[in-house]
This record gives C-alpha cells, sequence and structure tokens, in this order.
C-alpha cells in the first residue's frame, strides 16, 4: 500500500508541476476545474445521489459555477479585487461555521445531513478554493505561490503524521477521525512554522514581513486542518473510507485536495489583507 501510495503520489506532483509551467492560465483553470469536477462528482456519491443524471447534473452546475466565478471576477484577465474579495471573504465565513459543526459532530449532522444541506455544502467546499487558486496565479510569481500554499498544506499533513505516530495521545476529533492527535497537530503545525521561517529568510526580496507570513501560513496551515476534518465528518456521516477510488492508494480526488478546500481561500485572503494582490 505505501509503495502504491508513492507513486500516485509522484505521478499526481508530475502532473501538477506540468501542468502548472508548461500551460497558461486559461487551459490551466480548466485542468484545475476537471480536478474540481471530478470531485464534484465523488461528492455526489457522499450526497447519496444515486441517479446517474442527478449526479450528472450536480457536475454541470459546479462547472457552470466555475464559469461564473470565472467571468464575475475577470480572472482571465485583470482580476477585479472588488469581486474576489467578498467570495473570500464569504469562503473564509463558511469555514468558521464548518468547524462548529465538525465539533459538534454527531450531533451537528442534524443541521447539515440532508441531502439540500449536503449538496449546499458541496458548492461552498468545492467553489471558493478554485476561485482562489486560479486568482493565485493570476500574480506575477503566481506558480511559486501555489506551490508554496500547497506547500504549507503537505507539511501541515507529512508534520501531523510523524509527530502523530509518535507522540499521540490526546484525540483531536474522535468521532470526526479516530486516527488525529493533538500531539500530531502540533507536529503539523511547527512543521509550517519552520517552513514559513525557511521562505522568509531565503526569499531576496519579500512581499511580506516575517510576522506577516508566519501569520499567514498558521491561518493557511489551521484551515488544512479543517477541510481534512469536514471531509472525514462527510463520509463518516455517511459511512464510507473514501470519497473515490480513482487514486490507487489515496481514494478519490476529493481525499487529496479536502485540506487544499479549507486552506486556499484562507491563504488568498491573507495575501489581499496584507495588502498584496496582482
Amino acid at each position: 500500500m505505501l509503495r502504491q501510495r508513492v507513486i500516485t503520489a509522484l505521478v499526481l506532483a508530475g502532473g501538477l508541476l506540468s501542468a502548472l509551467f508548461l500551460l497558461s492560465l486559461p487551459p490551466l483553470a480548466a485542468v484545475l476545474g476537471a480536478v474540481v469536477a471530478i470531485s464534484a462528482w465523488e461528492w455526489s456519491r457522499l450526497v447519496d445521489m444515486k441517479a446517474l443524471w442527478s449526479r450528472c447534473l450536480y457536475v454541470l452546475f459546479c462547472v457552470v459555477g466555475m464559469w461564473q466565478l470565472y467571468v464575475h471576477c475577470q480572472l482571465g484577465t485583470e482580476p477585479l479585487l472588488i469581486h474576489v474579495q467578498p467570495v473570500l471573504g464569504l469562503a473564509c465565513l463558511w469555514w468558521a461555521i464548518a468547524l462548529l459543526w465538525v465539533k459538534g459532530f454527531p450531533g451537528s449532522a442534524a443541521l447539515w445531513g440532508n441531502p439540500v444541506m449536503l449538496s449546499l455544502m458541496g458548492l461552498l467546499v468545492l467553489l471558493p478554493p478554485w476561485l482562489a487558486v486560479v486568482y493565485l496565479l493570476t500574480y506575477d510569481d503566481g506558480r511559486w505561490i501555489l506551490l508554496a500554499m500547497i506547500a504549507v498544506v503537505a507539511f501541515a499533513d507529512i508534520g501531523a503524521y510523524f509527530s502523530g505516530k509518535r507522540w499521540g495521545r490526546r484525540k483531536l476529533a474522535y468521532e470526526v477521525s479516530p486516527g488525529k492527535s493533538w500531539e500530531g497537530f502540533w507536529g503539523g503545525m511547527a512543521a509550517c512554522m519552520v517552513l514559513a521561517l525557511v521562505i522568509g529568510l531565503l526569499l531576496p526580496q519579500p512581499q511580506l514581513p516575517l510576522a506577516g507570513l508566519v501569520a499567514i501560513v498558521a491561518c493557511t496551515a489551521l484551515a488544512s486542518v479543517l477541510g481534512d476534518l469536514l471531509e472525514s465528518m462527510v463520509k463518516r456521516h455517511r459511512g464510507v473510507k473514501d470519497s473515490g477510488v480513482l487514486l490507487p492508494g489515496h481514494g478519490g480526488f476529493l481525499d487529496r485536495i479536502d485540506g487544499i478546500t479549507a486552506a486556499a481561500p484562507v491563504f488568498a485572503l491573507g495575501l489581499i489583507l496584507a495588502g498584496w494582490h496582482p
């Protein structure tokens, strides 16, 4: 299983890097949109949509939503900050509500466990991060900025895994994800703080003060944990282990981007509030 996971991860990393540095923004946004569309298909399974037409309609609704955001925010030319920022702000507000639902699980399922709320939740989980990622790509060094955000999510995950395996005792959210511990959480946060310090010290002309960079990385890492927990909560509510089977050893696409779904809007909004935008 470990070998399978590593091979799949390497293939995904190679595909991501190739797309990032070989494609211009419009086709790259389309490729990322395809990932979101696949994830929407997987989310429709978590909603328990059984009819093929309903699942296809849900995916189509997500695709139309991405197109509307692309046009409304003028992501293909000069992004309109007055349109991008409110969407990212509302996305962060949504994740604050999601935190309460995760903390209140399983009792909170009475509020969101029906198909209508789960369908709406999927749109809130999938559309804002796509907007955030495409918006980040409009920066002068957008490809590297996006990779930095992904690195924060990866460091939070990897740091949590190894520190949790070594020292994990106290459960972080037992009803949602029994394997996660507070020791793992703090290990992941520590790894991200080291990453932030290294980036801040090595950049020849940093766009942000070191304190601002550390604050954004910390918030992004926290959000990535929440994104992971939210998907785990929905899967536990539905009684499934993985969102899909397309990625050997990893499950579905949604299982791979769960941390990014929450981290990307927080990271992008953090840059805007810090005064750094295209």
